[in-house]
């Protein structure tokens, strides 16, 4: 595991009384044994969340140099995207996906009958939209699995400290949890953060991050068209709502974000932004095009943060950090290959003709990253062993802060408000509270207008973000 950001000194772990009730009730008599799979044991994997996202996960465990793994279920809400899942694991993994037709599940629910089928300190890959999180950990945690969940694990304050109560039980259980930010384990960044921590460019005093490209997965859509239910093309679509996934900021930036905070070692302390949108045509999203985000840490550093979603612009896709003695490329195209450079100069930038520019200015450059390297896979070999070597492995705390740290951005965007760490922590709004007790023929947590419309952050006029 890597290093976490330290936090600011005055600032308290806060965990009001919402969700600390609701997971103690739910926990409440279990005595599960401390348990690991051993070491010559086959760790058998159930996928719950069979999207894009899910079925890369799954077949990124079912590649690890610490197996064996096997895929004995999966679960989803719906059966177009489990099939295409099983099919794509199905053909690349074959040998070690053994999923009959009785362990594929389809429901609300399914995600209980799929942990149903492993046994205690197996793995389940946790990889729906972020508000169903904490629902299926609490399960995950009631059947002594072993965790890999997707970022971000949370939206707002509620569902934050719910997550962190529920990485603590999972701590005292001797379970592993993993979280997918992966940029943590990443050997080239690793690399530098600990070139940056001795001090090679200084005392950091500016970070910049970029992601802007063209809208991609579920940015924008259209409206609702027939034959699906409101709840079901939310959640088809979740990055368009901000209940289910936090919107594009949440989803998108927090890789950028996280990793510009590891490098510094801190999380900041509040957020002021703006953002808007333009072209929408009939597009019913709750998300902006563009977002400006500047991040205070305690120290008074500043971390900008630059997305955009929008056709015929600049792109760029990266994150770069500013000290007293020089510059660094902390990622540049994409999350991976990283291509992290240290300079002697302030000259760090994304665009290639820069880079070979100030060729001169490297001090130091990682080598070439191998496929070994890839920390999709990487995070996976450490959870792996983690659990063989039954040694102490929760990034619940961290994930958490960098979901919250994420969403004080969004929220100071959306509202024109200042947003500060705390604030956003022990904020009581909470998108969708009973996520749990959604049926296939439940409403929606989020209801259209009479124009079929949903609404929108309006920046200085509504106190929330809808």
């Amino acid at each position: 595991m890597t290093d976490t950001p330290k936090r600011n000194p005055t600032r308290r772990d806060v965990m009001k009384t919402t969700g600390q009730v609701a997971v103690a009730s739910a926990l409440a008599g279990l005595a599960m044994p401390h348990v690991h799979a051993g070491e010559n044991n086959t760790i058998q994997i159930a996928l719950v969340g069979c999207g894009g996202r899910g079925t890369g996960a799954a077949e990124d465990a079912l590649s690890s140099k610490n197996g064996p793994t096997k895929l004995v279920a999966m679960a989803d809400v719906f059966p177009n995207r489990l099939k295409d899942s099983y099919g794509h694991l199905n053909r690349v993994k074959q040998k070690q996906v053994e999923v009959p037709d009785n362990r594929k599940f389809i429901d609300f629910d399914a995600y209980k009958q799929a942990m149903d089928c492993l046994r205690p300190g197996d793995v389940v890959i946790l990889t729906t939209p972020p508000a169903f999180r904490w629902a299926h950990f609490t399960y995950a945690i009631q059947k002594g699995l072993n965790v890999f969940m997707e970022k971000p694990i949370t939206v707002d304050g509620p569902s934050t400290r719910r997550m962190m109560k529920l990485g603590e039980e999972a701590k005292k259980r001797n379970l592993k949890v993993g979280v997918g930010l992966m940029c943590r384990h990443c050997p080239a960044r690793g690399e530098m953060y600990k070139r940056i921590q001795d001090g090679m460019i200084g005392d950091i005093t500016l970070l910049r991050a970029y992601r802007q490209h063209n809208p991609v997965a579920f940015f924008e859509s259209a409206p609702k068209p027939n034959g699906i239910t409101e709840l079901l093309y939310q959640i088809q679509r979740f990055h368009s709502f901000l209940w289910a996934s936090g919107g594009c900021y949440s989803d998108f930036y927090i890789h950028n974000i996280d990793e510009c905070c590891w490098m510094k070692n801190a999380w900041p302390v509040e957020a002021r932004g703006a953002g808007g949108r333009h072209y929408r045509g009939n597009s019913i999203d709750q998300n902006f095009d563009v977002y400006s985000v500047e991040y205070t840490f305690g120290d008074g550093t500043k971390l900008l943060l630059e997305g955009r979603c929008m056709n015929g612009c600049d792109q760029q896709f990266a994150s770069l950090a500013h000290g007293t003695k020089g510059s660094a490329i902390i990622s540049t195209n994409s999350h991976w290959p990283s291509r992290c450079r240290l300079l002697k100069s302030q000259h760090s930038s994304s665009d290639p003709s820069a880079q070979r520019k100030y060729q001169k200015d490297i001090i130091w450059k990682c080598g070439k990253e191998p496929g070994s390297d890839n920390p999709y896979r990487v995070e996976w070999d450490d959870l792996l062993a983690a659990i063989r070597q039954d040694k102490p492995y929760n990034e619940v705390q961290r994930g958490a802060e960098a979901s919250l740290v994420t969403a004080m951005g969004r929220m100071a965007a959306h509202t024109g408000q200042v947003v500060t760490f705390d604030e956003m922590l022990n904020s009581e709004h909470e998108f969708a509270p009973e996520v749990d007790k959604l049926k296939m023929d439940s409403p929606a947590p989020l209801q259209a207008g009479s124009n079929g419309k949903y609404p929108v952050p309006e920046p200085g006029r509504k106190k929330r973000e809808y």
